[in-house]
């Protein structure tokens, strides 16, 4: 046994030097795309979003903590014309698809500045639509895509917790008016309609305080 340990041992380091360099080499690509990723916010995006993502602006999305493709997806249906916001269109003209999936992987990475609802807390309007619905306008509980606690499912459905109140809420309303028209199947636009503006604005403020 041990004679034949002894013969293994030089073929265990002959694998590990042979694919050692290559897990450094993707360790060091995806730092530097990282790295790549901070001078374009830190070039575009610092001054509404945040350098780190969590936006200054109420107005203005926070980013923190958001799935890679998604974020990767709206850029890339800014640029091709699938959502239509001119700021937006002007920002991402000069990135390559690469540059756009670096971008969600950096702000995917980085900590969320958690917010707090204004009145919608427990027992709340805004929470019974979040986890409940409305059933009588055949309106679904926003949970059952959004999660419990607002965090999405990756590549499907977009983190929602500790979001600005008002991005949320002109969201909802660009999709409303149909201004917005990127929803897979107009589930987002059906939705947004047969909210009144009182339940649109609970339902935001509540989605605010989601952990």
């Amino acid at each position: 046994m041990c004679k034949k340990m002894k013969l293994l041992k030089p073929f265990y380091i002959f694998v590990l030097l042979s694919i050692s360099p290559y897990i450094f080499a993707d360790s060091n690509d995806d730092s530097l795309e990282l790295e790549q990723a901070k001078k374009i916010v830190t070039n575009l995006c610092i001054a509404c979003h945040g350098i780190d993502g969590n936006s200054p602006l109420p107005a203005n999305p926070n980013l923190s903590g958001q799935h890679a493709g998604y974020i990767t997806k709206q850029l890339m249906q800014f640029k091709n014309g699938e959502r239509d916001n001119a700021v937006m269109k002007g920002m991402v003209a000069n990135l390559t698809e690469q540059d756009m999936i670096n971008l969600g992987s950096y702000f995917e990475q980085q900590k969320q500045n958690l917010l707090f609802a204004k009145s919608n807390g427990e027992n709340s309007l805004g929470e019974k639509i979040y986890r409940a619905g409305v059933a009588t306008k055949g309106l679904p509980a926003c949970a059952s895509c959004h999660g419990p606690a607002g965090h999405g499912i990756p590549d499907l459905y977009p983190r929602l917790n500790s979001q600005h109140a008002a991005y949320t809420i002109s969201q909802l309303n660009a999709f409303r008016l149909e201004t917005r028209m990127n929803d897979n199947a107009m589930m987002m636009r059906t939705i947004a309609q047969k909210l009144t503006d009182k339940e649109m604005n609970a339902v935001a403020d509540y989605i605010q305080g989601l952990r």
